[in-house]
């Protein structure tokens, strides 16, 4: 990529990613911590992966969306956390232009795709919950693919329009991103061109994503709620409330720190606070994500003791 600088062209081969601006002890300090929360995050979700696959008691499509969710969120939490290590022990932290651009690209990826998926998994509540009768046939095997399928191809038509727009910018010998990750509010601010086009195509295609994902979630739940609160049985209504009030947590801990990072006017900054929020959403809700599904689930917990039985 090329970048003019007082009527000279320089190119602009890699970026430099600062992170967190403390001292060499407390980097080593935050070394440990983003280790430990990043091996929380594989341990807990592949266990995820590998107990839906394996107990064919929960072979139902409210499962199947689950361990599509534990894949997503160990997909980029990955794309994330190795290269934050690494730059935690190294003194140059360093990322190509083309490494950049693509950890960008999966990240933007993964992340859009979870958030339409949280969507289908709503739906997915709203139809057993009230249509149970006609539950068999909206979400049978060949939808459930469908819809998965479709929130993969929305995620990655953001991730390349993001992508190219972000990387088609100038970047005018400053390449010092003031993050620990390639994303969007931190190279538009290091840019040396305008980048209003930039900044209103982020607030518009973020808007969109998340009032349409967060429309169909609160319109299902909406249902949902109605539905529960004319079942005369309190069982029958703690049972309902059971297996929707996980999906509520992870969905208010994902919009909720999404919608602070993206979808406001003021997002194109980088400060600590900002990483700090960022830190939460790239790798503490995928580290929160199992615990939530399996403490709160009874299906789940029944599922781990039948297989550590067979064991």
């Amino acid at each position: 990529m090329k970048t003019e600088l007082n009527g000279t062209y320089s190119d602009v081969t890699d970026f430099i990613l600062l992170g967190f601006r403390t001292s060499p002890k407390l980097q080593i300090l935050l070394f440990l911590v983003f280790l430990l929360i990043y091996m929380a995050i594989v341990v807990g979700n592949i266990s995820m992966i590998i107990v839906i696959k394996m107990d064919s008691r929960l072979h139902t499509p409210m499962y199947f969306f689950l361990r599509n969710l534990s894949y997503l969120d160990l997909c980029y939490s990955t794309v994330i956390a190795p290269k934050t290590l690494a730059n935690f022990l190294s003194k140059e932290k360093k990322i190509s232009y083309n490494g950049c651009a693509t950890q960008f690209f999966f990240f933007a990826l993964f992340v859009t795709t979870e958030g339409f998926l949280l969507a289908v998994m709503a739906y997915d509540r709203f139809s057993a919950i009230c249509s149970p009768l006609l539950y068999p046939v909206h979400m049978s095997q060949k939808v459930c693919v469908r819809l998965v399928t479709g929130s993969y191809m929305c995620g990655s038509i953001n991730a390349m329009v993001q992508t190219g727009f972000t990387f088609s910018l100038r970047f005018c010998g400053e390449n010092r991103l003031d993050h620990f990750f390639c994303d969007v509010p931190a190279l538009i601010k290091i840019s040396c061109v305008d980048t209003f086009v930039n900044e209103i195509v982020l607030f518009i295609l973020s808007a969109l994503i998340i009032i349409s994902t967060t429309t169909v979630i609160l319109v299902s739940y909406a249902y949902i709620l109605s539905t529960v609160l004319k079942i005369p049985s309190p069982g029958g209504r703690s049972k309902a409330f059971s297996t929707c009030g996980s999906h509520v947590a992870v969905v208010s801990l994902f919009y909720g720190t999404v919608f602070f990072m993206y979808a406001q006017p003021g997002a194109i900054a980088s400060s600590e606070q900002d990483k700090i929020v960022a830190v939460f959403y790239t790798l503490v809700i995928p580290m929160l994500n199992p615990l939530i599904y399996s403490l709160r689930n009874k299906d789940v917990k029944d599922a781990v003791k039948r297989i550590l039985c067979r064991k």
